[in-house]
């Protein structure tokens, strides 16, 4: 198999793209001259909106269902999404596949539910892992698989009751970097980036009703702001190109200098 990398990949998998970092990912990467399949859940019209966003700049986008805490229905996924990619696109392929969707919020150790830490462990690890998985047929020679991990996992930005959610995103991280060596043979480079807090509707949308938060957020935050979806997703386009061909098995912190 080939070692050489591709070029910009001519499609793209953004999941959770209806909103936030997804969303500006997937302008991003269509900025750049991809096309891109944005995933959601739960709000189809947010995803028709990225789509809208994605044709207002000249691209190319289409929308397709996905719950990341089901697996059993990625197997359907795949087949709807080799359909669309011949259909619109007419390849059998994917440059990219991005696992950005998620939920967050804390829980307190002490408050912790089986059925809640479950939750977190099917969404946030094996959902993008197994996804990973069953579309890694579709993704091209010196392609890339990049997943979004979090900057809780690394000391410094450790708060009280994150524990199942970091515990979660760092099993990403480390599995990410064992993929990265697994599947060098394909060309195929994989990474995680570790965004800091950001104002996306994260906690059920905790910015939004708490917007005194992003004031402390702030002051620990070397470049002094709360970080936006922009500030990831143009990162990300970064990571998913032939520029960034020579970065493979990291994690790369896009925080702003947070907990520094």
């Amino acid at each position: 198999m080939s070692n050489q990398q591709s070029s910009a990949p001519s499609v793209a998998v953004v999941t959770g793209a209806s909103a936030g970092i997804g969303r500006a990912a997937a302008v991003a990467i269509a900025r750049r001259g991809s096309g891109v399949v944005v995933t959601y859940r739960s709000r189809p019209e947010e995803a028709k909106a990225t789509v809208a966003a994605i044709d207002g700049i000249g691209g190319r986008a289409h929308a397709l269902r996905l719950d990341v805490g089901d697996s059993a229905t990625f197997p359907a996924f795949r087949a709807d999404l080799a359909d669309v990619l011949d259909r619109e696109w007419g390849t059998g392929s994917i440059g990219a596949l991005v696992n950005n969707a998620g939920s967050g919020g804390g829980r307190a150790f002490e408050e912790m539910t089986e059925e809640a830490f479950d939750q977190y462990y099917r969404v946030l690890l094996r959902g993008p892992y197994f996804l990973t998985q069953t579309l890694l047929p579709l993704v091209a020679d010196g392609g890339v698989i990049l997943s979004v991990s979090s900057s809780s996992v690394r000391p410094g930005d450790t708060e009280a009751g994150y524990s199942g959610y970091a515990g979660m995103k760092a099993g990403l991280v480390v599995a990410s970097r064992f993929l990265a060596k697994e599947l060098s043979p394909r060309g195929i480079r994989v990474n995680t980036i570790a965004p800091g807090p950001t104002r996306t509707r994260i906690g059920d949308d905790a910015f939004a009703r708490f917007p005194e938060i992003a004031d402390g957020i702030a002051a620990r935050t070397a470049l002094g702001r709360l970080g936006e979806p922009e500030d990831i997703g143009d990162v990300i386009a970064f990571l998913v190109s032939a520029e960034a061909a020579w970065i493979t098995g990291q994690d790369i912190q896009v925080a702003g200098g947070f907990a520094l």
